[in-house]
């Protein structure tokens, strides 16, 4: 029979896994600075771990990263049947699932996020390249990209919580007012 897994359960579990992986919140958070830094000089680590942090409390997020590790995990101790055990093993170049799974979480976030991740897949930043290569420190086809879209998504998050900023700051001179018709009028 299966049960119903509370949502501090699956956070937890998040966050133990990604720490057993050797991934660290500010391994992540540094992506993000770098990323957003260029567009925001007064951008703080703080901001970008609190974003971070702000990410991986999505439902869709968590539960694509307990996939994703689980599928490296099983492939790291030779329990998937061939021929995905193989693909997964040697992170297949033309195996897109991984960075469909994580693309699929960066969608709420916006094109930022989207085209961010892009740049991520491609650049292969900090952390993200650490996990990408192939030298026996574990399978990590699904994580690298996984990483990628977390910092992605908490690049976007910053972008737009900035652009909301500055539009509380500045003074709007003027603003129309549109005659719109009273509903039930007449």
């Amino acid at each position: 029979m299966s049960r119903q897994v509370h949502s501090q359960e699956i956070r937890a579990a998040v966050y133990q896994k990604l720490q057993d992986r050797g991934v660290a919140i500010e391994d992540i958070a540094w992506i993000v600075k770098e990323m957003q830094g260029p567009y925001n000089p007064e951008l703080t680590m703080e901001t970008c771990i609190n974003a971070v942090h702000a990410v991986l409390q999505k439902r869709e997020l968590q539960h694509a990263l307990l996939v994703g590790i689980e599928l490296d995990v099983l492939a790291e101790k030779g329990m998937l049947s061939e021929p995905i055990q193989s693909i997964i093993a040697s992170d297949e170049g033309l195996f897109g699932c991984d960075e469909t799974l994580a693309l699929g979480s960066v969608f709420g976030y916006g094109s930022i996020a989207v085209t961010t991740f892009g740049h991520l897949d491609k650049q292969k930043i900090g952390i993200i390249r650490k996990l990408d290569t192939k030298r026996g420190d574990g399978i990590h086809t699904f994580l690298d990209d996984l990483v990628a879209s977390i910092a992605a998504s908490a690049s976007s998050r910053i972008a737009h919580h900035d652009r909301d900023q500055q539009e509380r700051d500045s003074v709007v001179p003027f603003l129309p007012t549109l005659d719109v018709p009273e509903e039930n009028a007449g």
